[in-house]
């Protein structure tokens, strides 16, 4: 084992790296629930400056620093629904401890899809085929693009994502989350690759 999950060690995802900074479980993901669902909109402030945390500084060579942060988009309708976009208010702070530049309009959900929760693997794959597309190509062609979002479980939303980003001329896509999901063992786990 070198770090990786099992979907990275077998290269099936579009993005090349992945780095959490603490487990889906406990805490955490009661302070996750909190921001996403009760709308706690000030813990991104800490929560993202754990996640600068979780992102190694060229200790894993140049790919390790990316030239801009994109977060995770959401679709219209549940961003209306929420108030925001949490993946919007980590990356920005994220961007702010790190000096990399955020844009959050690069990026854009087209597709709504149901909710992730209580899918498989493959199903999780299939509902957001084809759910995002770069409109601000200029933003990303030849650029290292690091994804950040709240929470990895399959990896199959960021994947999808980073394919997009990719089709938009990204030279490599990184994903940084505050917290990991190991289905594998059932249980949460530190990921960092």
């Amino acid at each position: 084992m070198d770090g990786r999950c099992r979907l990275c060690r077998a290269g099936i995802t579009e993005f090349e790296r992945a780095w959490a900074w603490g487990e889906y479980d406990g805490a955490l993901r009661a302070l996750i629930h909190l921001l996403k669902y009760d709308r706690v909109s000030p813990l991104a402030e800490p929560l993202g400056a754990l996640m600068a945390l979780g992102l190694p500084r060229g200790s894993s060579g140049e790919a390790a620093v990316p030239d801009v942060i994109v977060p995770m988009p959401l679709h219209w309708r549940r961003r209306l629904e929420r108030g925001f976009n949490q993946a919007e208010l980590l990356a920005r702070v994220v961007g702010k401890r790190t000096g990399i530049p955020v844009e959050a309009g690069a990026a854009e959900r087209r597709k709504a899809t149901p909710p992730q929760a209580g899918l498989t693997n493959a199903q999780r794959r299939l509902n957001v085929s084809g759910a995002f597309e770069v409109k601000e190509k200029d933003l990303i062609r030849g650029h290292r693009v690091l994804l950040v979002d709240d929470v990895l479980t399959t990896g199959a939303t960021a994947s999808a994502c980073a394919a997009a980003l990719r089709r938009a001329g990204a030279t490599s896509v990184s994903v940084l989350t505050l917290a990991r999901v190991d289905r594998r063992k059932g249980i949460s786990g530190r990921f960092i690759s």
